[in-house]
This record gives structure tokens, C-alpha cells and sequence, in this order.
């Protein structure tokens, strides 16, 4: 180990104590010592230590009345703990795991063994830090990245924009000096349309609290065909019905209006020719409301649909381009408000794209 872990016993039992921190110790741990459940608690949250091991039967507060205060501290929750216990019983091993326990040792120990689950468990700890700590960078670089990138682009596209239209029109450019221009125009719009996607991407999980409340769905949906849409549904000739009325679910409206927005634009894309598109909800019996959108396209094969919702993936190259984020974008945006995404799909009968929310009850 490159630095000294620290292991907190909470044991009531002297001979125990004595063997674990003489086994510990030697192995190179810090030992602390909490003799019932409170002083556990009180040190944890003081020395915030690497790993507990938890005996489960002790006097006042047991093993698994301090490890559900532990996992529900938000300082505490991700500290590891092995419970410590004589006890055999299935459910009593399950109650623990249940309770966000990361393992067991039994009594009487087994010097080895214990030595062994608590190095593994401190060496998954570390990596798991590690992996938050690269995480939170990567986002926070491609947040910075993609929001300094915004400015610039916006200003090179509309400069392009008043460009083509002042000197488009009665001057001496030649038609490919407009071609150029034009294409430049559109390369901004489509970095644009790339970066304000990786921004919500990475919104989505940096977002800490949410204004989660009842949906107004049809209101939703008109203001993303309406001022969204407007202009693509107009190109490709499509249709959208929908029903008359929706059931009321709940969510952060402007992250369900990014979810429509994805799945309608994706219809009118590659739907049928011209694209027909219908939208519908659904009650299901778990209290969760079915929301979908079924096009009239040619339908995706179950290799396809698996690849689906993985960033940066398009399944379509010929017909329009994309940045592939979207179906992403809203996998993290659903499953961040407890729902689930989905595609049913046959080639040659088009598909249904889903996405459930809890229901307003």
C-alpha cells in the first residue's frame, strides 16, 4: 500500500479487538477502536475512516441499526463495511447486504481470510475513488471545453449569416465564394447543435436537485413541434398525431421537453418517406406512466437496437448526420428521474421508442 489505510473496529468484545487490531496492524493498517454502535458512528463520522469491520451483535444499537445510519449519511454512505459476525443464517446475511454491507467474516476468525477480504475491499475502495475523481474531471473538461467552444461558433455562424445576406445578393461574389460561405455556415450549426449537446450530457449529471413536479405533457409536446420542430417537420413532409389527453406524470419539464425533442426529431429523420409518426401513454401497474413515439420507419434489427443508446453512435450514415448524443442524453436524463428507456422494433414495421416516468400520484 502506498499510504497507511485506517480500519475502524466497533466490536464490544475485548478478545476480538485484541486479535483484529494485532492482525491489522501488523498488516500496516491505522486501527481505531469504537466499543458499541454510537462511539461508531461518532467516529466514523470524526475520522472518516477507509473501511469498518462491524460486529452484529452488540448491546443498545446492533451492527445493522449502525450501518443503515452509516449508508444513509451522505459523509458515510460510501465507506465499506464487513459486518462481524457467529452468526449462520441466510437471512441475516442477507438483511446485511441489503442494508449496503460489502461482505462477511465469520467468528471464529480466520486470520488469512480476514486479512484478505480486507485488502481487497480497501483496493476496490481506492479504485472506485479513482474512478470518481477521473469521471469529475473528464466532465468538468468537457463541460469547459464545450461551453468556451459555444461563443466563438456562434459568432462565426452569424457573421456568416450576415455575410450571405448583405453580399449574397447584387455583388461581385462568384457562386462558389457564397458556397463556401454557406458551407462554412452550416459546419457552425452543426458544431453548435454537437456542443449544446454535450452540455446537456453533461447537465444531466452534474445537475445536484431537481424541481421534480407534475407534467404538463400536451404543453410540452406542442412547444417542441411548434418551436422546435417547426421547420424539419415542414422539410420531410411528416405528420404526428396525438391522443387527446395525457396522463399526468412527474419530472424537470425542461429535461422531458429534450426528450421529445430527440425522439420526434429522430422520426421525421428516418421514419418512412414522408414520415408518420404517433405518439401515446400508457399505465402500468407499478405506478410508472409509458410514454412512446412509433414511426412508420423501416424498423431496426435486435443488433442495432442493443447499440441504440450508446454515445456517439448513429445507425443511420446516408440520410441526414448527426452527432449521435441524443439517445444517450436521454437514457441519463430518464433513468436521473427514476424511469427506463426503450426500443421496440421488427425490420419492416417501423419502431416504437419509450420512456417511463413515475406517475403523478
Amino acid at each position: 500500500m502506498n499510504e497507511t489505510e485506517t480500519i475502524l473496529i466497533v466490536d464490544d468484545t475485548p478478545d476480538n479487538v485484541k486479535v483484529l487490531r494485532t492482525l491489522l496492524s501488523h498488516a500496516g493498517f491505522d486501527v481505531l477502536i469504537a466499543e458499541d454502535g454510537d462511539e461508531g458512528i461518532q467516529v466514523t463520522e470524526y475520522a472518516h475512516p477507509d473501511l469498518i469491520l462491524l460486529d452484529i451483535m452488540m448491546p443498545k444499537m446492533n451492527g445493522f441499526e449502525v450501518c443503515e445510519h452509516l449508508k444513509s449519511q451522505k459523509r458515510t454512505k460510501d465507506i465499506p463495511i464487513i459486518f462481524m459476525t457467529a452468526l449462520t443464517e441466510v437471512l441475516d446475511k442477507i438483511k446485511g447486504f441489503e442494508l449496503g454491507a460489502a461482505d462477511y467474516i465469520t467468528k471464529p476468525f480466520h486470520q488469512q481470510e480476514v486479512l484478505a477480504r480486507v485488502k481487497a475491499h480497501i483496493t476496490l475502495r481506492k479504485q472506485q475513488r479513482q474512478l470518481q475523481k477521473r469521471n469529475l474531471e473528464l466532465d468538468a473538461f468537457a463541460h469547459t471545453v464545450a461551453h468556451d467552444l459555444k461563443n466563438p461558433l456562434s459568432a462565426i455562424v452569424n457573421l456568416c449569416g450576415l455575410f450571405l445576406e448583405k453580399y449574397s445578393v447584387n455583388t461581385s461574389l462568384d457562386a462558389n465564394s457564397i458556397k463556401n460561405i454557406t458551407f462554412v455556415e452550416k459546419a457552425g450549426l452543426k458544431a453548435l447543435d454537437t456542443i449544446s449537446a454535450l452540455l446537456m450530457l453533461s447537465g444531466v449529471s452534474r445537475q445536484p436537485n431537481l424541481l421534480i413536479e407534475p407534467l404538463d405533457m400536451a404543453h410540452i409536446i406542442e412547444q417542441v413541434i411548434e418551436m422546435r420542430l417547426a421547420s424539419l417537420k415542414k422539410n420531410a413532409g411528416g405528420s404526428i398525431d396525438l391522443p387527446n389527453s395525457w396522463p399526468v406524470a412527474k419530472g424537470y419539464a425542461p429535461w422531458i421537453e429534450e426528450i421529445w425533442f430527440n425522439y420526434l426529431s429522430n422520426g421525421l429523420k428516418y421514419g418512412g418517406q414522408p414520415p408518420h409518426l404517433t405518439l401515446g401513454a400508457d399505465q402500468q401497474d407499478d405506478d410508472m406512466i409509458r410514454f412512446w413515439v412509433k414511426d412508420n420507419g423501416k424498423g431496426l434489427s435486435p443488433k442495432n437496437i442493443a447499440r441504440l443508446f450508446t454515445p456517439f453512435t448513429r445507425l443511420h450514415q446516408k440520410r441526414v448526420d448527426g452527432h449521435g448524443l441524443g439517445l444517450s442524453i436521454v437514457q441519463q436524463i430518464v433513468e436521473k428521474l427514476g424511469g427506463q428507456v426503450g426500443v421496440e422494433s421488427e425490420v419492416g414495421q417501423g419502431s416504437l421508442f419509450y420512456f417511463t416516468l413515475p406517475a403523478d400520484r
